[in-house]
């Protein structure tokens, strides 16, 4: 017989234990079926050339059925040792069947409750909770992770978790939608890195699928029978041209999976909330007490293009290592960097974005460190052709100077991206720092969030009056440098932004 109140009968009061929805159990059931064919598929070709193919069906049938049935079964168990109960003070999670593992964070130091929710769980009306306390532990003990409950009490546990009493009055007049999708943004993601990187990935996976159907050879013959008659030149410029095409596609495919229905918002109560996904839904919670700052980033094909990516800087924003999707601290996807100004001070509630303050140029020997660097790092393999050359042959000294004439000119065209992009200043209650070329980063940090400065001048450095100053703070991660500035400049700009922080290094030297 149940008691009033418990997970069996269905009625909840606050802070009785609970369960999960049943449904997970389906869900498994469904997941480890699709696995199941995915797997199967193959294993029926392969099996089918040494026996019959009704044999081969029957072995992989049974194997699925075995595989389907355990999964379920143990997720059964699992729903079965699952409960959970939100307390006037404590979170508590407790599950395992021989060893059973309790899980308690206390309610004051929670700071996250995000929502995720992929195809099977949103066609049920399933959630999946993670609530966390962003600290760095091992082991997931900062967090409780509820899988799945639905939609309604997902979001009553996101309410009823991030309810505080705001530390700084409340402007209803800045609450509601701060920014919202526009489907033009689409035009930036071909530009950004992950469009080469999943150029080579699908290269790659051509070649491993064919590997498991044995037909690797026979994919290596037909590329080289359509390029039989073409130069060598040309067959690598159509190979690179048709990977960047596919890394564009699906680049394209992949930004519309992570942000659409895109939408950020600061709701009563200082609470920021990114919802975002079209297959996978994702709600991202921050709360404002915990904002340091914002950083508008800038990767050099979205920066060419004249747009840029708003980060939050703020404390217990811990990537989990079992969600591999997007960094929770993004607020804004690649947009025009007007936009990106306009919603950084929004959030900041500033009425202009200190991410767009005129910053301080750094003096001219760190473009000259600079360029140095990327000397350096050009000329070896020039070199190392060279000399190879010269003992060898004379393919190799060719390579060597069409690799000067490609390597050197890139690399002092970074460098000088580099040196233009430094620059540091003061905006209102914001200390500002920017640097990168690859991708340029331009931090915002509330001052009352730096904790610290670490002051580094390398022998070098001192000779030419140059010095880096990196500010400590316990927001996003941790540290933020002002690379290369002027020594007498940087010291002053440091003691400027933070008062009675470091009055040891102004002292006059005798």
């Amino acid at each position: 017989m149940s008691t009033p109140g418990s997970p069996a009968d269905g009625r909840h009061a606050d802070g009785d234990w609970r369960r999960l929805d049943k449904r997970t159990v389906l869900v498994t059931a469904l997941v480890m079926a699709g696995v199941s064919v995915g797997g199967g598929v193959p294993a029926f070709l392969g099996l089918a050339g040494g026996m019959a193919a009704w044999q081969a069906l029957a072995l992989v049938a049974a194997g699925a059925a075995l595989l389907v049935t355990g999964a379920a079964a143990a997720d059964y168990v699992r729903w079965r040792r699952t409960r959970y109960r939100i307390g006037p003070e404590r979170a508590e999670l407790h599950t395992g069947l021989l060893l059973v593992k309790r899980r308690s964070l206390a309610r004051e130091r929670i700071r996250s409750v995000d929502l995720t929710a992929h195809p099977l769980l949103r066609v049920l009306g399933l959630v999946k909770v993670r609530i966390g306390t962003g600290e760095h532990t091992g082991g997931g003990e900062s967090t409780l992770e509820l899988d799945a409950v639905t939609r309604a009490e997902g979001e009553r546990l996101r309410r009823e978790l991030l309810d505080r009493t705001l530390t700084r009055p409340q402007d209803d007049r800045q609450d509601g939608e701060l920014a919202a999708l526009d489907p033009a943004w689409i035009r930036y993601a071909p530009v950004s890195f992950v469009a080469p990187v999943l150029g080579g990935a699908a290269a790659g996976a051509v070649m491993q699928v064919s590997e498991w159907f044995g037909a690797r050879r026979e994919v290596i013959h037909w590329i080289g029978d359509r390029f039989r008659e073409t130069p060598v030149g040309w067959v690598v410029v159509t190979l690179v041209a048709a990977a960047v095409l596919t890394g564009a596609v699906g680049a394209l495919g992949l930004w519309v999976e992570m942000w659409w229905n895109y939408r950020l918002e600061r709701e009563p109560g200082g609470t920021l909330r990114v919802r975002r996904g079209l297959l996978t839904a994702r709600s991202v919670s921050i709360e404002e007490r915990r904002l340091r700052g914002v950083e508008l980033v800038e990767p050099l094909g979205v920066r060419l293009s004249g747009a840029a990516r708003l980060d939050a800087v703020a404390t217990g924003l811990v990537k989990d290592q079992e969600d591999k999707h997007a960094d929770l601290r993004t607020l804004l996807p690649a947009a025009p960097r007007a936009v990106a100004d306009t919603v950084a001070a929004r959030v900041l509630r500033e009425p202009a974005a200190p991410t767009g303050a005129p910053l301080t140029a750094h003096p001219r020997a760190a473009r000259t460190r600079r360029l140095r660097w990327a000397l350096a790092a050009a000329l070896p393999p020039v070199l190392v052709l060279a000399l190879l050359g010269a003992l060898l042959t004379d393919v190799l000294l060719y390579a060597a100077a069409v690799c000067a004439a490609v390597l050197v000119p890139l690399a002092v065209v970074l460098a000088l991206d580099a040196y233009r992009s430094l620059g540091h200043g003061l905006s209102g209650g914001y200390l500002v720092t920017r640097s990168g070329t690859l991708r340029r980063a331009t931090v915002a940090l509330q001052r009352g969030g730096v904790i610290g400065w670490t002051v580094k001048q390398s022998y070098v450095q001192r000779r030419a009056g140059l010095i880096t100053l990196t500010a400590t703070t316990a927001a996003g991660s941790g540290a933020y440098a002002v690379h290369d500035a002027d020594e007498t400049e940087g010291l002053r700009f440091a003691a400027e932004a933070v008062p009675e922080l470091l009055e040891p290094f102004l002292e006059p030297r005798t």
